[in-house]
């Protein structure tokens, strides 16, 4: 299966389909995006724009979901930022909080008023 992103004018996912792989490669069996976009445009519209993602994220570095946004300069979908304090990360286009979250096996959120991790425990 492949995944697609729908994209709105403002390049905002609002849909993401799967397409069986046979609507998506050529005649040598060779998957590609410019061949699932047409079979997602034949079904539903040539007005609608489309962007292939992927679950291991192998391309445009994340998996697309509902309210990220593509970057086409970054050839990546990227997450809603999910605090004001965190960063993009501008090589793997994820966010990243001021501090890393420790790695000691414990359970934490991110409190945004302190801007720290908190232990669950």
């Amino acid at each position: 299966m492949a995944h697609f992103a729908k994209l709105n004018s403002e390049n905002i996912v609002i849909h993401v389909s799967f397409v069986d792989n046979w609507n998506c490669v050529d005649s040598n069996s060779i998957e590609k995006e410019e061949i699932g976009i047409a079979y997602l445009k034949s079904v539903h519209g040539d007005d609608t724009n489309w962007k292939q993602t992927s679950f291991s994220s192998s391309i445009r570095k994340n998996h697309a979901g509902i309210g990220f946004v593509y970057d086409a300069q970054k050839d990546a979908f990227i997450a809603p930022q999910p605090y004001n304090s965190w960063s993009l990360n501008e090589t793997t286009c994820k966010w990243e909080a001021p501090t890393p979250k420790p790695d000691d096996g414990k359970f934490y959120r991110w409190n945004e008023d302190t801007t720290s991790w908190v232990d669950l425990v």
